[in-house]
């Protein structure tokens, strides 16, 4: 008699389960959540530091005196660290802010009688200002410009000055407050700085300003290479 070998039957295949929409739903909005997470980290994280590395590049073609940059001066605040130094760039459009301090068009120049107004983002962008809330009256603002340095001090606490982006007083050759006893830079100076930037870290229609004027001016020599920049006290 033959011996047999049949092999035991397969078990029968398990049924395709199909997907229903709530799983295509849920899988959508996990794919739109980590989209937002991605641009999110690019805001805080991905454009500061494009705008560190724009800003390295550009202090260094400045300080070498090149005419690569289109940078107008460097902003040093020794409030912020002995590495602290951003260029500073014509207008306030967001291109420009995306890339260090804006200077305000028809404000006076660095070292100049009226008021040399400044913008800087708090967050993104390279913060500039991320740590303007720690300013007091006394702290140094070393503006560097191709042809001099010029030195000014804070006068106000700028946690003392909130304003809405409409009040452009702040800008004017010598800002007057219109309420009454409110913070303004004192009538004897007359070669002022104002810098600006959001009052708080994320998206606001308030801006927060410090007044300050100039103490010192040293000019550059009109031949041979400049000075290395010496840290300001």
């Amino acid at each position: 008699m033959a011996l047999t070998t049949d092999a035991p039957p397969e078990p029968p295949a398990k049924a395709k389960r199909r997907r229903g929409p709530a799983y295509w739903i849920g899988l959508g909005m996990l794919l739109a959540g980590l989209a937002v997470l991605g641009w999110l980290a690019w805001q805080f994280w991905g454009t500061t530091w494009e705008a560190h590395r724009d800003q390295r590049k550009n202090v260094q073609l400045f300080e070498r005196g090149s005419r690569l940059t289109d940078a107008e001066a460097l902003i040093r605040i020794p409030r912020f660290g002995k590495k602290y130094v951003v260029p500073v760039y014509a207008g306030v459009s967001e291109d420009v802010l995306a890339r260090g301090f804006g200077h305000f068009p028809h404000t006076a120049d660095p070292g100049q009688v009226g008021n040399y107004a400044l913008a800087g983002h708090r967050i993104t962008h390279g913060q500039p200002l991320r740590d303007m809330p720690e300013l007091r009256p006394g702290d140094k603002v070393i503006v560097e410009t191709h042809r001099a340095t010029y030195t000014y001090v804070l006068d106000t606490n700028p946690n003392d000055l909130v304003v809405s982006f409409t009040q452009t007083w702040v800008l004017d050759k010598h800002p007057h407050n219109p309420t009454p006893g409110g913070v303004e830079p004192a009538a004897r100076y007359h070669r002022l700085i104002t810098l600006t930037t959001c009052s708080e870290l994320f998206h606001t229609d308030n801006r927060m300003i410090a007044f300050g004027h100039l103490v010192g001016t040293k000019k550059h020599p009109r031949h041979g290479p400049r000075p290395l920049p010496t840290t300001v006290g």
